[in-house]
C-alpha cells in the first residue's frame, strides 16, 4: 500500500525529492528554449519561402512604365466589389482608352522609323515611302502650291461650271474618271471582296454610298436640320476657295443638299441592314444596267477594276437592290434639267474627299465642320492631331508592306513573336479543355468543334508576303511622285486600287489580312479560318516577355480566347447546333439576357441584340478561359512576379489587367460596334467570375459577387 500523505519522510528521500523538481525546472526551461529556437526557425524558414517562392516584384524598365500607366488610371476611392470599371478606368478627365493609346503609340512608333535616316535604303522599294511621307511633310512646298493642282484635277473632269471653264462632259465619263483616277464614289461604293459563299472567289460588291456628314435614319428633324446647314456652310467654304462666286457658289451648294438629302432617304435604316446583314443579291452586270440604268455599269467597273475582263454576264453582289433602283431614277431625272448641278455634286464631294491632301485652308475647313457636327451630336471634340499623325497614316495606307516590315523589325522581333505564340498556344488548350467539359454540346458535335479547332490558322505579327522587301519595289513601280503633294497623293490612290485588284486575280495561297500589322484589332476569318493577331496589338501595355504573367495571360490572353471563341458563334445560334440540348442553350442565353440587364448605365446604348449577346458569351467565356489557363500555369510553373506599390496579388493583377484592356470612353463608341459598352465588358464577365470575387474578397451580394451566375462556355 502507499505511504500516507502525512507520513514524515527520511532525509534521503527529501533529498531525493528536491533534486527531482530540480530536473523538471531545467526540462522545462530547455524544453522551452528548444520550442523558441523551433519557432524562430520555422519563422525564418516560411519568411525565406515567401521571399523565394512567393510573387516578387517586378522592377525591371518595362515593368516600370507598365506600372505608370496603370496608376495614370483608376480611382481607389470606389470599392472593386460594386465598380471596377472605375477602380481602373477612371481618370480626372474622363475615362482611359487603352485601345486608342495603343495606336496612338504604335503610330508614334512609325513616325520615329520613319524620321529616322538609316531606316531604309537608297534605290529599295522602301524609298518611295519615305519620299512621299517627306512630301506629306513638306506643309511650305503645301502652301505654296495653293489650289493649283486641285484646279488641275478639275480641268481633267471638264471644269466647273461655277469656277472658270466647263466642258460638259458625259455624265457617266466623269463617274468614271472618279472612280478609277480618284477613288471617290458619289453613288454608291463598288469594291472587291472574297465571295460569300464557297469557294470564295473574288467578286465586286456594291454598297450604299458613305455621305461626308454625319446623317443618320431617326435623326431628330432639329439635329438634321442643324447639320446640313453646318455642311452647307462648309460646301460654299470650298466653292469659295476655288475661286467661285458667291452667289454662284450658294446655289449650286443647296440643290447638291438638296439632291444628298433624296439619296439619303433611300437608305435602308441601320437595324434594318443589321437584321439583314446575311441576306444579298447576285446579279449580273447586264441584270444590274435593267434595274438601274442612268448609270453605265460595265463601262464604270471595268476602268475601277482594271485589269479584270469583265463582261456584262459578270455577276455582283449587291446589298440593296432597291436603293440602287430609286437612285438611278432621281439621277435620271435630274440630269434631264440639272446637268451642271449634278457635275457641282460630284465635283464638292470630290474636293471634300481630298481635302486631307490639300493646302491649310481647305484642311482647317475640313476640321471645323468635323467639330461642329460631333458637337450637334454631343460627341466630344476631337483632339489636335500634329501633321506627323496624317502623314504616317497616309503613307501607311499607300506603302503598307514597306511600313509593315519596319514595325515588325522593331516591335515584334522573334522573342516576342516566340512568346506570343507560347500564350496563344496555352490559351488553345485551354478552350479545348473547356468544350470538353461542355454540357450542352453532344459528343458528335464535340468531336467537330475540336476538329475544327485543330485545323485552324493562326497569323501573329503580319501578312507574310509583307515581309518580303523585294516585293515592295516591284509594287511600287507605278508610282509618280511629285510635283505636288496631291499629284503624289492621287498616284498612290491608283496604284494602290491597281494592286488590291492584281492581288485578287493571282493565286492567293495567304490569307488576306484586314488590319495593317499595327493596327491593334484581332479578328477570326470565317472564309479562311484563320485567326489573326496583329503585331501592334501584341505590344504594351497588352503584352511584354518580360510582364508578370498575370497581365499577359489577363489582356492578351483574354483577347485570344475570345477570338477563338468566334469559331463557335455558329452553334450558338438558332439551328446551328441541332444535335446541342437547345433547351440548355435557351436557357443559358436567357441567363446572360437578364445578367447584363442588371447592371446600370449612364445611357441606353443601341446594340443589336443578337450579335451583342454572342460578344457577351465570348467575353465571359473568353475571361474564364484565360483565368483557367493562368491558373495552370501557376501551378506549373513557380516565380511569379507582380507590380511594385500595387498591392495586388498576381490573380488580382491578372483581373485588373483584362479590365485594362477594356476602358473606353462610351461616347468614342462606333454606333455600328456590337459589343456592349466598355463598363459591361468589365462587368459583365467579373460578375460571372466567382474568383473574381474571391481574390477580392467581394460581399455577396454586391454587384460583382451576385447570388446567380450563368454557365455557357
Amino acid at each position: 500500500m502507499g505511504r500516507p500523505w502525512n507520513q514524515e519522510r527520511s532525509p534521503e528521500e527529501g533529498l531525493d525529492t528536491e533534486c527531482s523538481r530540480q530536473w523538471a525546472r531545467a526540462r522545462r526551461v530547455l524544453i522551452a528554449v528548444l520550442l523558441c529556437g523551433l519557432l524562430l526557425g520555422s519563422s525564418v524558414f516560411w519568411v525565406y519561402i515567401f521571399q523565394n517562392c512567393g510573387p516578387r516584384l517586378c522592377e525591371t524598365a518595362v515593368c516600370l512604365d507598365l506600372l505608370a500607366y496603370y496608376l495614370a488610371s483608376g480611382n481607389r476611392s470606389v470599392s472593386p466589389c460594386t465598380d471596377f470599371f472605375s477602380f481602373v478606368c477612371q481618370t480626372a478627365n474622363g475615362t482611359s482608352d487603352s485601345f486608342q493609346a495603343l495606336t496612338e503609340e504604335n503610330k508614334s512608333q512609325l513616325w520615329r522609323l520613319l524620321e529616322s535616316p538609316g531606316s531604309w535604303n537608297l534605290g529599295s522599294g522602301q524609298e518611295k515611302a519615305f519620299q512621299f511621307y517627306n512630301s506629306c511633310m513638306d506643309t511650305d512646298a503645301i502652301e505654296a502650291s495653293g489650289v493649283g493642282p486641285l484646279k488641275q484635277v478639275l480641268e481633267e473632269l471638264g471644269g466647273w461650271h461655277i469656277s472658270g471653264n466647263w466642258t460638259s462632259l458625259d455624265f457617266n465619263q466623269t463617274l468614271r474618271l472618279l472612280m478609277s483616277q480618284y477613288g471617290y464614289f458619289p453613288f454608291f461604293r463598288a469594291y472587291l471582296r472574297p465571295h460569300p459563299a464557297p469557294p470564295h472567289t473574288p467578286i465586286i460588291q456594291i454598297d450604299q454610298p458613305e455621305f461626308g456628314i454625319l446623317l443618320q435614319q431617326g435623326q431628330e428633324q432639329k439635329v438634321y436640320a442643324q447639320v446640313l446647314r453646318e455642311y452647307v456652310t462648309y460646301l460654299k467654304r470650298l466653292g469659295t476657295l476655288l475661286g467661285g462666286d458667291p452667289e454662284k457658289v450658294e446655289q449650286h451648294v443647296s440643290w447638291s443638299l438638296s439632291f444628298m438629302s433624296r439619296l439619303f432617304m433611300f437608305l435602308r435604316p441601320l437595324e434594318q441592314q443589321r437584321a439583314q446583314d446575311k441576306l444579298f443579291h447576285v446579279v449580273t452586270i447586264g441584270e444590274l444596267q435593267e434595274m438601274a440604268p442612268a448609270i453605265d455599269w460595265f463601262s464604270c467597273l471595268q476602268a475601277t477594276f482594271t485589269p479584270m475582263s469583265l463582261s456584262p454576264s459578270q455577276t455582283l453582289v449587291v446589298h440593296d437592290l432597291d436603293y440602287l433602283r430609286n437612285m438611278s431614277q432621281l439621277v435620271e431625272k435630274d440630269l434631264l434639267a440639272n446637268r451642271d448641278m449634278m457635275q457641282s455634286y460630284m465635283i464638292l464631294g470630290l474636293v471634300d474627299s481630298l481635302s486631307p491632301a490639300l493646302d491649310s485652308k481647305f484642311r482647317e475647313a475640313h476640321r471645323e465642320l468635323s467639330q461642329k457636327l460631333r458637337k450637334l451630336k454631343k460627341l466630344p471634340p476631337l483632339p489636335a492631331y500634329p501633321r506627323w499623325m496624317k502623314c504616317v497614316e497616309e503613307t501607311g495606307a499607300f506603302f503598307e508592306p514597306t511600313l509593315a516590315a519596319l514595325f515588325v523589325r522593331e516591335a515584334f522581333g522573334p522573342r516576342i513573336q516566340s512568346a506570343a505564340m507560347e500564350l496563344f498556344a496555352e490559351i488553345k488548350d485551354a478552350v479545348i479543355t473547356r468544350l470538353k467539359k461542355l454540357s450542352w454540346i453532344s459528343e458528335e458535335t464535340q468531336k467537330e468543334a475540336l476538329n475544327r479547332l485543330t485545323q485552324l490558322q493562326v497569323e501573329m505579327g503580319a501578312p507574310k508576303q509583307a515581309l518580303k522587301p523585294e516585293l515592295a519595289k516591284q509594287e511600287y513601280s507605278d508610282i509618280q511622285l511629285g510635283p505636288s503633294f496631291l499629284q503624289s497623293f492621287l498616284s498612290c490612290v491608283r496604284s494602290l486600287q491597281s494592286r488590291k485588284v492584281r492581288s485578287f486575280l493571282q493565286p492567293f495561297p495567304y490569307h488576306r489580312w484586314q488590319e495593317s500589322p499595327w493596327g491593334v484589332n484581332a479578328y477570326y476569318s470565317i472564309s479562311d479560318h484563320v485567326v489573326v493577331f496583329p503585331a501592334g496589338l501584341l505590344q504594351p501595355p497588352f503584352f511584354h516577355p518580360g510582364y508578370p504573367r498575370a497581365v499577359n495571360f489577363g489582356a492578351a490572353g483574354s483577347i485570344m480566347a475570345h477570338e477563338l471563341l468566334r469559331i463557335f458563334h455558329r452553334l450558338l445560334l438558332p439551328g446551328g447546333c441541332p444535335a446541342c440540348d437547345a433547351h440548355a442553350l435557351q436557357e443559358a442565353f436567357l441567363c446572360l439576357e437578364r445578367h447584363y440587364a442588371a447592371f446600370p448605365l449612364p445611357i441606353t446604348p443601341s446594340v443589336n441584340g443578337s450579335h451583342t449577346l454572342l460578344d457577351n458569351a465570348a467575353d465571359i467565356g473568353g475571361l474564364a478561359i484565360a483565368f483557367q489557363a493562368y491558373s495552370k500555369r501557376i501551378v506549373e510553373h513557380s516565380g511569379e512576379l507582380t507590380l511594385p506599390n500595387q498591392n495586388l496579388s498576381p490573380y488580382q493583377l491578372f483581373f485588373r489587367s483584362y479590365a485594362q484592356v477594356m476602358c473606353r470612353e462610351l461616347s468614342s463608341l462606333d454606333p455600328q460596334d456590337t459589343h456592349s459598352p466598355p463598363s459591361l465588358r468589365v462587368h459583365g464577365p467579373l460578375s460571372n467570375t466567382p474568383d473574381f470575387a474571391k481574390h477580392f474578397q467581394c460581399p455577396r451580394g454586391t454587384l460583382l459577387n451576385p447570388s446567380a451566375r450563368c454557365k455557357l462556355w
